[in-house]
């Protein structure tokens, strides 16, 4: 028996069709019917009120698992995302999709306002969903790919088994102009990106079971990523005067991935509930990078080669104690303790035609370690319309660094947290919360590399500190109707020690704490039915968040905000949580049940990205990016989507401005103005589940 199923005679479970509780918002497997989903994870996507969260790529396991349950838990699983769990349960497996909005069956939300809990089906028969994929686009190889999984509920083990392969493909055709300090253009580059041979393949087991009166989770994914890209730039001197140089750049990739979670969870007294969970990853990337730059026809001046790896590995033991005994309180408490390391190499040389000469980059064969413990204990206290959720946390780590860096350091931090959600009627409920956030540092930031494409070195921090976050939001919710609903969130962020690029000399920076900081923003998300406009079985979703930012600058001394460069060109939920500021999102979509006929359009912008370097400004940004699809399930059970992306062919820019010392305290030396197109892109995808 599944541990939702167990407990669902004492807590009886609202739904739409029988009206809203405080705690739940239930959507039978029939509320999806109209969108004729294949995958628990398009039910996902359909949910109203609801934006699926992968997680975070850092550290440690409480704040990385993102906001999604599969029957009351989640996935102890973190290379393995909730996207790709959901998207190997065939739809035909659901009963129903919960939507959590307050505490529940002891229920952690971890800082998450929404939570989505798959709810399974028992005793299912067996089977098997497959997906296949198909995308050309005019500038870059054909990518294909296929995911095959068999799922069953055998007894008291529900299982998943699969395999998915894939071969990516991308390119980017575009130019680069440099222009000098007083603005006259200098040189013309003619760039080419292309990814190629890349391929994807991953084997996974997902397991869950009842032993006498222990439930208990075991996931397993492995898998392997190979393959390469290439930038070809073609620079001419303005006015022309040969020779003509061809700059070529070929990055190649081999990562082998793996990741085991085993979670085991069981009542040990009338009112106290305990669960323990395990977790181990490695990930191994190894990476050749090389470049060769000829004066055309055939006069080589410069042969340049890296071969660098990073080896990283992660341990967790996590304990959870839920203990319900008095009325109206929950208390609960977390321990997890964790280790992590990160083992970096670089051999790097050059040779401009006498011979090769090893490259020195300082900090770059380095190894690092951290010990790490961290507690939480908190109540959850419901008192009528209201409901306390306040607790205090602690974190004390250990990082260690060897090699070409030696070096120890002891952290200590506290982490409390309260949140109010008070519902005043049906339709509305508000929740304020106030949580202190401590980030977990990115190992790679400690480590350097050298960045062939601009010349430059991307140089490590052993002294980075953890950035820290008083989080400031209040969020107003209103639902009529089974899928009508409208989110507003107003927030403050107060950041001590803002992670950001710290000036080391005059032409180099690090990843570094620069100061105190803030940002301030408003997001609205929205799902409304479109019956009212005689568009039947029609609806538009809004999404959009606007920000302001401001720290001060360690270079000129002034305000400006937070630093945000490179491409986003991610799922929503990742642009929406980028530094700049503004972004929207508007999805249209409707159904014609009797015809099994969908279609439906969205359009999407950001603001632009700058990066604020020591003698650097980059700007990074895209245009309007519009897409469409159409999707029919009318022949032989099977689901055939056609989508159409990148419409209005965007250019990806990225605007250069470089100077002779300091940012803007100096004057300019040259600008590189880059602009790039993607081109549109055209995909194929057949799916079904027997």
């Amino acid at each position: 028996m599944l541990w939702a199923a167990e407990h669902e005679a004492e807590l009886p479970i609202p739904g739409p069709e029988s009206g809203q509780q405080e705690q739940l918002v239930t959507y039978p497997a029939a509320f999806f019917s109209r969108y004729n989903p294949s995958t628990a994870l398009e039910m996902i996507r359909q949910l109203p009120g609801f934006l699926l969260d992968d997680g975070l790529s850092i550290r440690g396991f409480g704040e990385s698992v993102g906001n999604v349950l599969i029957n009351d838990n989640y996935p102890s699983a973190k290379q393995d995302t909730p996207t790709a769990i959901l998207s190997r349960i065939p739809s035909g497996r659901v009963e129903k999709i919960e939507l959590i909005r307050n505490q529940v069956r002891g229920i952690d939300m971890r800082g998450q306002p929404v939570l989505a809990n798959v709810i399974l089906l028992e005793d299912t028969p067996v089977a098997v969903q497959w997906e296949w994929f198909g995308t050309h686009s005019r500038r870059a190889p054909f990518r294909t790919g296929l995911n095959v999984s068999m799922s069953h509920s055998f007894k008291s083990v529900d299982y998943s088994v699969g395999v998915d392969v894939e071969r990516q493909g991308s390119g980017e055709l575009g130019s680069d102009l440099v222009y000098d300090g007083n603005g006259d253009l200098i040189e013309a580059r003619t760039e080419e990106l292309r990814e190629y041979g890349l391929r994807l393949v991953g084997v996974f087991l997902n397991t869950a079971a009842w032993i006498g009166d222990t439930f208990s989770q075991l996931n397993i994914k492995t898998g392997v990523t190979r393959g390469a890209e290439r930038l070809t730039s073609v620079r001419k001197i303005v006015p022309f005067v040969p020779p003509v140089e061809l700059r070529s750049l070929k990055f190649s990739e081999h990562r082998p991935t793996f990741e085991i979670g085993l979670d085991i969870e069981r009542s040990l007294s009338k009112d106290l509930t305990g669960k323990g969970i395990f977790l181990f990853t490695r990930d191994n990337s190894q990476f050749i990078t090389r470049e060769i730059d000829t004066e055309l026809p055939d006069t080589l001046t410069l042969f340049k080669r890296s071969d660098s790896g990073r080896l990283q590995k992660e341990a967790i033991a996590r304990l959870e104690l839920n203990w319900g005994k008095f009325e109206n309180h929950n208390l609960q408490l977390n321990v997890e303790g964790a280790m992590n390391t990160l083992d970096g190499d670089l051999i790097e040389f050059e040779d401009t035609g006498a011979g090769p000469i090893p490259v020195i980059v300082p900090g770059a064969n380095s190894s690092v370690e951290e010990l790490r413990g961290d507690f939480l204990l908190k109540d959850t206290w419901t008192i009528g319309k209201l409901e306390l959720d306040y607790g205090l946390g602690a974190e004390v780590s250990n990082i260690s660094q060897t090699g070409d860096v030696v070096q120890e350091r002891d952290f200590a931090f506290l982490k409390p947290q309260v949140v109010f959600t008070y519902k005043s009627s049906d339709i509305h409920q508000s929740t304020l919360l106030c949580i202190r956030d401590v980030s977990q540092l990115d190992f790679n930031d400690f480590v350097s590399a050298s960045v062939f494409e601009d010349d430059d070195l991307a140089l490590g921090n052993p002294d980075l500190k953890p950035e820290r976050t008083w989080v400031s939001e209040f969020i107003n919710e209103w639902r009529w109707g089974q899928d009508s609903v409208y989110k507003l969130s107003l927030y403050y962020h107060k950041i001590n020690d803002v992670e950001d690029l710290l000036p080391l000399t005059e032409d180099f920076e690090v990843p570094g704490n620069i100061g105190d900081g803030h940002r301030l923003g408003i997001r609205f998300e929205s799902t409304t039915p479109l019956d009212w406009l005689g568009l039947d079985n029609a609806k538009l979703d809004l999404k959009l968040r606007w920000q302001d930012s401001s720290v001060t600058d360690p270079v000129t001394g002034n305000k400006r905000q937070l630093t945000a460069g490179g491409f986003f060109s991610g799922p929503t939920n990742i642009r929406f949580n980028n530094e700049n500021e503004y972004i929207f999102d508007v999805a249209f979509r409707q159904d014609f049940e009797q015809q099994q006929i969908s279609w439906g359009w969205d359009i999407a912008e950001q603001a632009s990205r700058p990066r604020f370097k020591v003698n650097e400004l980059e700007i990074f940004n895209e245009g309007l990016e519009a897409n469409v699809f159409i999707e029919t399930t009318r022949w032989y059970g099977i689901k055939i989507r056609f989508d159409a992306r990148n419409l209005l062919n965007y250019d990806e820019s990225r605007n250069r401005t470089i100077y002779i010392g300091d940012r803007q305290q100096t004057p300019v030396n040259s600008m590189i103005i880059r602009d790039r197109k993607v081109g549109t892109r055209f995909t194929l995808t057949l799916s079904s589940s027997f």
